[in-house]
């Protein structure tokens, strides 16, 4: 039996790529095993033993970690920023360096947002075809009817192909401003609001507070927790 394991799941456990990821990475010759690229998907190291490198970053594994993470306004969802802004890694502690996020929010968004070193499991959680339910709150501009919230759940055309919502429910219709929820599955780039501009109802606020069977609930914006063992199970990532 070969010893050690293969490269990309060693990548992939420590939170850095999912494997599909570690290979594209692999390729590009981004990766060094004690110094030497590794491109051969072959490659089997020793965790503990060999020193794993991603664009001159040491790889470590400690052990699977999943975290919520209330993400404030303002915050963006990168691990840098050319422009100098504010990222959620500036705003969690260090030790948070190490994980992946799951579920992106743009700058102007608040919410939710899975933080892991599993980067195969992270990769399944925001792929399309798991159809995992992101559920949003949000403010609109104008009076939203029972006609909009069936245009919703009928779907509408985007640029990049047709949008539907799994749920959508009316809070509140105001002469200026409504409120709503909305839950999607697919977690394309600023598809709310490009939804609901589509509708005739540019957002004005959005906030993210259920990514799956995790929800928000009462956790401050820029504050973190340790998802527990239910949560853990209700995700299928033990």
């Amino acid at each position: 039996m070969s010893e050690g394991e293969r490269l990309q799941k060693f990548i992939s456990r420590s939170g850095r790529a999912s494997r599909r990821q570690a290979e594209e990475l692999m390729r590009a010759g981004r990766v060094r095993v004690n110094g030497v690229v590794a491109s051969e998907m072959g490659t089997r190291v020793v965790p503990g033993r060999d020193t794993v490198e991603v664009d001159g970053e040491r790889l470590t594994i400690s052990g699977t970690r999943w975290f919520a993470f209330h993400k404030p306004t303002g915050v963006l969802t990168t691990r840098s920023d050319p422009h100098g802004g504010t990222t959620v890694y500036d705003v969690l502690p260090d030790e948070f360096g190490e994980l992946r996020y799951v579920g992106r929010l743009d700058r102007d968004a608040y919410g939710l947002i899975l933080f892991t070193n599993d980067g195969d499991q992270a990769h399944r959680l925001q792929h399309p075809s798991g159809e995992v339910e992101r559920e949003y709150e949000l403010e609109v501009a104008g009076t939203v009817d029972a006609t909009t919230i069936r245009t919703l759940l009928w779907g509408v055309e985007l640029e990049d192909g047709p949008a539907v919502a799994r749920d959508a429910q009316l809070l509140q219709a105001g002469p200026v401003v409504s409120t709503l929820t909305l839950v999607l599955t697919e977690g394309r780039k600023r598809e709310v609001r490009r939804m609901m501009s589509a509708v005739g109802h540019p957002v004005l606020k959005l906030g993210r507070t259920r990514f799956g069977p995790i929800h928000l609930g009462d956790l401050k914006p820029g504050a973190w927790r340790k998802l527990d063992a239910v949560e853990l199970r209700a995700l299928g990532v033990v």
